[in-house]
């Protein structure tokens, strides 16, 4: 049975198990809006954790200001006195110079509770113990004030008021407060030294959250000493400030200078150690109250990053990056964010990289030009295998339509097509060619208009584009016409009517178009010897066409007293005009003209309407009408002569020899069959089971024959010395990729279990084996002699290239791995796999032993890809979640929490489609799923990136800024799934998904002076691609 068949009765069988799919989406969408909202409630935690702090550091400022500011005391005073205070409250000016401050006490009145937790009345200070705090910005004990550090503290009070003064009061006039405050701030003695032990606790809390602190609001504070009424000083932070063997001692009488400090400026990422202010008052206000609930509710949703570190960290980087979330990238002091879906990936600039603005972004010198496509469309399309008046074989796989000559064994190439080629035909003079498309979608979802092109094979120059506009979702089937030297084209699109249309191919205006059947057709040809008949068959019908004065009438196959078979798969015209169909049972049925009466058409069938007589007036005026409809309209029918049993299954395939003689392809029993003018059998073969069923037939000479077959493959050869394999290719989804270190030899795998082994210069098939499970990934031992293959349950085979023996069997969770990947040594495997962790093994006896290392633990999501130092050291890797980790596989495969210290590291490949090298690769807007694979030349000059869109692009390496220009390539029906170069980087690799296409291109350089021409053009092979019209 055809597969189309297969496809029509296994429709309510895939219905059922749609929903278990549907049902995994919908709880896939559903946890993904919990990770969301658990985002948001940590992002909200720190905004109310950041308020508070921010409510802390306000009133310090003030107090350094008013410290360096002469007229800040003049400001304070004016405010005391305007709120009702007693002179004894004011601080004098002299004291403001000398950079401390005297104690203040309260006379507002009798048992008012003080900042710092004293109670007095009339001014007079109690010493109370300071409640401890638990924030860990300002993380204290419970510590009696007049014992902390062994001094007698006597704080600074401020009142509401105070507090509420802004910065611009402090200062003298015509100061701004970017230019007075700003230059008058130092750094406080100490904090750069906490500010590293800070660091490392930091690093070692699972629910800390950065605070970014920009270099544009916020420079480090100076140090001041208060003075207590013996004479002693204390820091205005509440940690002790343990003194620095070799650091200058804190001046006592500060200068007037502006300038009397060094200023620091607080990059990204970095977290500076906050001064807690010991005069922080315990007000009873209700607000207060409120502030602290939402404090505590703050604290309980920041324990919720504790339970996700890749959410950790991006609620880190979209904390920080807070500052440019407006824009697509951002540059912030020494790194890059850049956001896909809304999510901040933070890259470090390398240190040679002295100004990150001033990099220029250039496409690169070299060019990629198509030089060889591997595969051939046989699973799903018929009739698209013809041979030339050159000699060539014109066939088509993904959009390109193929030109192979097979004597000379070299390939031309016409490549105008956008989508995927459906059909094709040859013109009467075995020179002209028709190819039809299917319709797509841009990059952007909207769809792209099929149309039908008519090309010369010869020049491979566009003559003719035919139903740009007129034809729905695709092109079924197109066809010449012979009787007239080939003037008319005839087009059936894949819209739900199945439009027929008939074509002037010179004008390329349309003679005429009908509704064929709302039935599947599978293919339509003009009569040889009579340009206005037309024939169409397809699921359970026949129809013959009569075109007529820019109209098409048909007429029904009558089965009669035969039975009617599912699908009539395909038909061919007889010497002696006759009409041979092969159909769904395996018949080959003969149809011919006969007397339309109801005992030879059977049950049911409609005898056409007998002429009658008409007065000569109306005859006269109905003359030309009636002329019309005699042309049209006979008493003839076309109906079954004979029935002739063929082959077990469905006959695929017709061919018309030159002297009167029949080739028929079968399905399932895989036969070829050359039948007598009179449908006698005389010979047979059978094709391999490992090609599948016969798909469709050209002849060559008479005896030697090309034959298509199921599974993707072109067979040459003759019923004597049988058939061998020209042309070879996959026949499901590729994934897998990989290219041999010092061969011309690359590897692919993928959804057909197939593990196939390809030679580019030779341009054929080394070897192919059949795994028990699907492979995704692959990667070739760095002494070249076995290869690695990660399948799709967490199995993973090592198979010898000589012997294509299995040496080495592991298994790996129960998910599908993603990446294999050898150190450059060859002395580590890294197993990338969909349970989210990188599996490491040690690899010995040349590549035929492993034991296990280690295993990298931290991603929240499914590795993607990986890449190793080149010193065998460190893994760089990329998950489904847009994360980029480092590890440290030397030391005991530990995260590198501290990404900053990889921003150096040199990598020995790049595959990771998530870098700063790689970052203009990515267009804007993309979802993360838009790049699928990308690899950097050996030569680290290149980046060849396979997208979702179809097309190859090639890169400048390295392309770390935004829209960077590149060299764009189509061919590719479907999503690119990997690209690789050679070892040589002579030729780049590209293979489709669903298209089941290779694609080798040759690396071209332009200009001159390049001393890797020669190799670069050390292909013996021959290809031209189309040129422009």
């Amino acid at each position: 049975m055809d597969g189309s068949t297969n496809s029509l009765d296994d429709v309510s069988a895939g219905s059922s198990a749609d929903y278990p799919d549907r049902v995994s989406t919908i709880e896939g969408r559903l946890q993904l809006q919990e990770n969301e909202i658990t985002l948001l409630k940590s992002s909200l935690a720190d905004a109310l954790r950041r308020l508070r702090l921010h409510d802390q550091l306000i009133p310090l400022l003030k107090q350094q200001l008013i410290a360096v500011n002469p007229a800040a005391a003049r400001v304070l005073n004016q405010v005391f006195c305007s709120d009702g205070f007693s002179s004894s409250r004011k601080l004098s000016s002299s004291s403001a110079l000398d950079g401390t401050r005297h104690p203040a006490t309260s006379q507002v009145g009798n048992n008012i509770e003080g900042e710092n937790g004293h109670y007095g009345d009339n001014g007079s200070l109690v010493p109370m113990c300071k409640p401890p705090t638990y924030d860990r910005a300002t993380q204290t004990e419970l510590t009696p004030l007049g014992q902390d550090q062994g001094l007698d503290r006597v704080p600074l009070a401020l009142t509401s008021d105070i507090q509420s003064l802004s910065l611009e009061d402090a200062l003298p006039k015509g100061i701004s407060p970017t230019e007075g405050s700003r230059a008058t701030l130092h750094r406080i003695q100490g904090l750069e030294e906490d500010e590293e032990v800070e660091k490392e606790k930091d690093l070692s809390r699972a629910s800390s959250v950065e605070e970014p602190i920009h270099p544009t609001t916020m420079r480090s504070l100076q140090r001041e000493d208060l003075q207590d009424p013996n004479g002693s000083t204390e820091s205005l932070s509440s940690g002790r400030q343990t003194p620095i063997p070799g650091s200058p001692a804190t001046p006592k009488d500060l200068p007037p200078s502006p300038r009397s400090g060094p200023l620091s400026t607080i990059l990204e990422g970095q977290n500076k150690p906050l001064v807690r202010r010991n005069s922080e008052k315990l007000s009873k206000d209700p607000q207060e109250k409120t502030k602290k609930r939402l404090d505590k509710k703050a604290a309980s949703s920041a324990n919720l990053l504790t339970r996700s570190p890749s959410l950790e960290s991006r609620t880190k980087e979209l904390i920080a990056s807070a500052a440019s979330a407006g824009s697509r990238r951002g540059t912030q002091g020494q790194s890059i964010k850049m956001f896909i879906r809304g999510r901040p990936i933070t890259m470090y600039v390398p240190s040679n990289i002295q100004n990150y603005d001033d990099l220029r972004m250039e496409p690169p010198v070299e060019k990629l030009e198509l030089d060889w496509v591997y595969g051939y469309r046989g699973r799903d399309c018929r009739a698209n295998l013809y041979l030339l008046a050159s000699g060539e074989a014109v066939y088509f796989i993904a959009c390109v339509v193929v030109l192979y000559h097979i004597n000379n064994r070299t390939q031309r190439h016409y490549s105008k097509h956008t989508d995927c080629v459906r059909c094709l035909t040859i013109h009467p003079d075995r020179v002209r060619v028709a190819s039809g498309q299917t319709a797509g979608v841009d990059k952007d979802g909207k769809p792209l208009q099929p149309y039908v092109h008519i090309w010369d094979s010869s020049t491979l120059i566009t003559l003719q584009q035919i139903g740009l506009g007129t034809f729905e979702r695709g092109v079924g089937s197109v066809a010449f016409s012979f009787a007239d030297s080939g003037a008319f084209l005839c087009v059936i699109d894949d819209s739900n009517e199945h439009m027929l249309s008939v074509w002037d191919c010179a004008k390329g205006t349309k003679h005429a178009e009908v509704k064929s059947t709302n039935e599947a057709v599978f293919t339509v040809e003009f009569n040889p010897n009579d340009s206005t008949n037309i024939i169409t068959c397809g699921k359970s019908h026949v129809y013959f066409w009569t075109l007529s004065a820019g109209s098409l009438t048909k007429k029904q196959g009558i089965f009669g007293k035969y039975k009617k078979p599912k699908f009539i798969q395909c038909f061919v015209f007889s010497l002696t005009g006759d009409v041979l169909t092969g159909d769904s049972e395996g018949n080959i049925l003969t149809w011919g003209k006969s007397p339309g009466d109801v005992k030879t058409l059977g049950k049911g069938a409609k005898v056409p309407p007998q002429p009658t007589m008409l007065p000569d007036s109306i005859a006269v005026t109905l003359f030309p009408l009636a002329l019309q409809m005699c042309e049209t309209c006979d008493n003839k029918t076309f109906q079954i002569m004979r029935q002739t049993r063929a082959h077990d299954g469905s006959v695929f395939t017709l061919c018309m020899l030159q002297g009167g003689a029949l080739l028929s392809g079968g399905g399932k029993d895989r036969k070829i069959i050359r039948w007598s003018a009179d449908l006698a059998p005389e010979r047979e073969c059978e094709i391999p089971e490992e090609f599948g069923a016969v798909r469709c037939i050209a002849d060559v000479d008479g005896e030697e024959v090309l034959v298509g077959t199921t599974r993707n493959a072109i067979l040459r050869g003759t019923f004597s010395d049988g058939f061998v394999a020209i042309v070879q290719g996959h026949v499901d989804e590729m994934w897998g990729l990989a290219t041999h270190p010092s061969q011309d030899v690359f590897l692919t795998c993928g959804h057909d279990r197939q593990v196939c082994v390809w030679n580019t210069e030779e341009h054929k098939l080394d070897w192919c084996t059949t795994l028990e499970e699907y492979g995704l990934c692959a990667d070739f031992c760095p002494n070249g002699a076995v290869v690695s293959v990660g399948l799709s349950t967490g199995r993973w085979l090592v198979l010898d290239l000589q012997t294509k023996d299995v040496v080495s069997d592991y298994t790996d969770g129960n998910e599908q791995l993603s990446v294999m990947r050898y150190s450059p040594d060859g002395s580590f495997l890294a197993v990338g796999s969909h349970d989210n962790f990188i599996y490491i093994y040690n690899v010995t006896e040349s590549g035929r032993r492993y034991s296990r290392y280690g295993k990298c633990n931290g991603h929240s999501s499914f590795i993607t890809h990986l890449d190793w130092s080149k010193d065998g050291k460190y893994i760089m890797s990329n998950s489904g979640d847009y994360e980029i980790l480092y590890w440290d596989i030397a030391g005991g495969c530990k995260l590198l929490r501290n990404r900053y210290e990889s921003k150096d590291r040199e990598w020995a490949s790049y595959t990771c489609v998530l870098g700063f090298h790689v970052m203009g690769v990515w267009l804007e807007g993309s979802d993360g799923t838009d790049i699928n694979a990308l690899c950097r030349s050996h030569n680290e000059r290149m980046v060849a990136v396979a997208d979702d869109f179809c097309k190859v692009h090639l890169f400048q390496y390295p392309c770390p800024k935004p829209k960077a220009p590149n060299h764009s390539y189509e061919g590719h029906g479907s999503h690119v799934t990997n690209v690789r170069f050679t070892h040589c980087d002579s030729h780049v690799l590209s293979m489709g998904g669903k298209d089941t296409c290779i694609l080798q291109w040759r690396v071209k350089r332009g200009g001159t002076g390049d001393s890797r021409g020669d190799r670069l053009h050390s292909s013996s092979s021959t290809s031209t691609s189309s040129p422009e019209p």
